[in-house]
Order: structure tokens, then C-alpha cells, then sequence
């Protein structure tokens, strides 16, 4: 009879979550501060949206997967999708069959908002930083699908001052946990939940 040898591998891969919400997060106050009335929403924004808030957050979601974090997969693959969907959105020609409506585009951060409501629940077994995060996030959609639906100015220019405060504590969040790992103490505290 053969002897049975266990084998234990160890995960020394890197932690994505903070490519993830540095890629959100950053992308996030640069939107917000054309939805706040700073300037025109542009190539610099959708670059961002491409590349930083879609590519990166899909890369840390895959990356995620691979540690076996649900939460995390979910979470940075599907804003890194949605980053990307609202690019083709912004960037389709204006064509008949191509137009988005504001009820339209309204319907479209809406669900956003309801998906993000359901992550926000996730969150109370994770951290005060992330609760902060996504709480503040389910508010933004909901306020910029309202602000759409009923063509407000003015609630627009809210959400996005909302929204920079969203898209600033999710960078927090991402640089706290690189010092926090770097320094191997708390530098910047998150704020973690008992289980």
C-alpha cells in the first residue's frame, strides 16, 4: 500500500483588489467631475473608461477568480464591464437605430443601481472602507438615473459631487490596502468587520 503524501500549495500571488478599485476609483472622480459641471465629457474620460476603469478592473476581477474570491470576481469584472458598455454608449453615432433615450439611459444606470444595492449587502461581512464605497456608489446610480430620467441639470451636478466622493474613497480604499500590505501594520485603516 502506497503511502498518501498531502500536498499543501501556498497563494503567493498578489492582491488585485487594489487595481480594481484604484481603476474604479480614479475613473470615477474623473466622470463625476464633468457630471459636477468642471468640464466636457471627452477623450481624456473615455480613454480612462477604457483602459484604467474597464481593462484594468476586468484584469483584477480574472485575477480574483484565480484567488477564489467571488465577491472580488463579480464585482471588479462587472464595473469593468460596465465601464466599457458606457463608452460604446457615450461613443455610438447618434443613428436612429443607435440613439439611447434618457428614459433609455435612465432604465440602464437604474439596474446598475439594483446590482450594486445587492454587492452593498456583500459588503457588511468586509470592511467600513468598502460599505462606504459601494453604499455611496448604489446612491450615485440611483441619483444620475433620476437626474436622466427627468433630464435635471442640477441633480446631474449633485451626483457628480456625490460621485467624486465615491470614486475618492475607493481609491482610499485601493492605496490603503498597498501601504497597509507594504508597511505590514495598519498605515491606513479600513475599517474591518467582525465575523
Amino acid at each position: 500500500m502506497a503511502d498518501a503524501t498531502l500536498i499543501q500549495s501556498k497563494d503567493t500571488t498578489a492582491n488585485p483588489a487594489p487595481l480594481g478599485l484604484l481603476g474604479f476609483g480614479m475613473t470615477t472622480v474623473l466622470l463625476n467631475l464633468h457630471n459636477a459641471g468642471y468640464f466636457e465629457l471627452g477623450t481624456m474620460i473615455m480613454g480612462m473608461g477604457i483602459c484604467y476603469g474597464g481593462l484594468a478592473q476586468v484584469i483584477a476581477g480574472i485575477m480574483e477568480w484565480k484567488k477564489n474570491n467571488t465577491f472580488g470576481t463579480t464585482a471588479f469584472t462587472s464595473y469593468g464591464f460596465f465601464w466599457l458598455s458606457l463608452v460604446v454608449l457615450v461613443w455610438t453615432p447618434p443613428t436612429r437605430a443607435a440613439a439611447t433615450s434618457l428614459p433609455a439611459l435612465s432604465a440602464y444606470l437604474a439596474i446598475w443601481g439594483l446590482f450594486t444595492a445587492v454587492m452593498f449587502i456583500g459588503t457588511l461581512r468586509l470592511s467600513r472602507a468598502l460599505q462606504f464605497v459601494f453604499g455611496t456608489l448604489t446612491i450615485l446610480f440611483f441619483l444620475l438615473a433620476y437626474a436622466k430620467y427627468t433630464n435635471n441639470v442640477g441633480l446631474t451636478h449633485l451626483a457628480g459631487y456625490e460621485g467624486i466622493i465615491c470614486g475618492l474613497s475607493a481609491m482610499y480604499t485601493g492605496l490603503a490596502q498597498v501601504l497597509n500590505e507594504i508597511y505590514g501594520s495598519v498605515v491606513l485603516p479600513l475599517g474591518p468587520v467582525k465575523r
